[in-house]
């Protein structure tokens, strides 16, 4: 069943259309909603917490009417917003056993569920600092930790990893992936950055100025290609003319060849290619497509 259901949901700003009779549906497990800025992303999770009201159309959580049932929703879910909100003068541990209050939790379990959670997400030793001399990876990991520290259902983190440099990312998304692996909680997360959600996500949502572009498992959306990469230990420039002598059509992309996989003599070709200049076949598969690459043709299309 899914988590998240909306029906020709239309939020409509004075200026702009910001979500324009969106429609999905939203499966367990890590969900992407890719957009660039003012996709409509935000606005989207705003009306699913009850924030913000919809202009038109229909919206669930858990199957509960967000127009009605937006506190009940509030408490089986955990936000992590996007913009940095964390007051600068108490500890992550001070932040977050209040944030656990808030939810509901007795001020003993807050108490352990904040060491718990900080734990996970990496802040424990640093647990008793002031939150204004974190780095920015340290300040988005209390957002994650305040987010997770009632054991909510599902997880609605606004852009996680802005800010981050790229070891900071990947940190993150790797936290972000084992909020499903081993918690079995939902996470629904949004990003303009599209290859960070490849590799993370179960199925992903791309929106554009509030329009629904696409809604598929990653699978789907990174299907394999009729294209063969090829990378080799040297000569690649020979190895290609040795296949474009022999008919096939290669084209270099930095170090690798890509072929028209035409038919399974393409394999056999190559294997002849490599030989013949007695280099060593480090790799040859089939190329599969990227989000960003999908996307674009999107949005060239529309």
């Amino acid at each position: 069943m899914p988590v998240i259901q909306t029906e020709e949901l239309t939020k409509q700003f004075p200026s702009t259309t910001a979500l324009d009779r969106l429609t999905i549906d939203v499966e367990p497990g890590v969900v992407g909603l890719v957009g660039a800025n003012g996709a409509g992303k935000s606005t989207l999770i705003k009306i699913l917490l009850g924030l913000s009201s919809a202009t038109s159309g229909r919206a669930s959580v858990f199957g509960l009417d967000v127009t009605k049932d937006g506190p009940r929703i509030r408490e089986r879910v955990g936000y992590m917003p996007e913009h940095d909100c964390l007051p600068a003068d108490v500890s992550a541990t001070e932040f977050v056993v209040h944030m656990a209050r808030m939810s509901g939790l007795p001020a003993n379990a807050a108490r352990e569920r904040t060491a718990d959670t900080l734990r996970h997400v990496g802040l424990y030793e640093e647990r008793y600092r002031p939150i204004g001399g974190y780095s920015t990876g340290m300040k988005q990991r209390v957002k994650l930790a305040q987010a997770l520290v009632h054991d909510p259902e599902i997880v609605m983190l606004d852009e996680p990893t802005n800010g981050l440099d790229p070891g900071g990312r990947d940190e993150m998304l790797l936290l972000i992936r084992r909020i499903w692996a081993d918690f079995g909680i939902t996470a629904l997360v949004t990003s303009h950055m599209l290859g960070e959600l490849e590799r993370i996500a179960d199925h992903v949502v791309i929106i554009d100025g509030g329009t629904l572009l696409q809604s598929s498992s990653t699978s789907e959306f990174t299907r394999t290609s009729q294209f063969l990469v090829v990378e080799v230990s040297g000569e690649a420039e020979a190895v290609a003319a040795t296949l474009s002598s022999a008919g096939r059509t290669v084209k270099r992309d930095g170090t690798q060849l890509v072929l028209s996989l035409d038919d399974d003599e393409t394999y056999d070709a190559v294997r002849d290619a490599v030989a013949a200049q007695g280099v060593g076949l480090i790799r040859m598969e089939q190329r599969r497509h990227h989000i960003a690459e999908l996307f674009g043709a999107e949005r060239a299309d529309g």
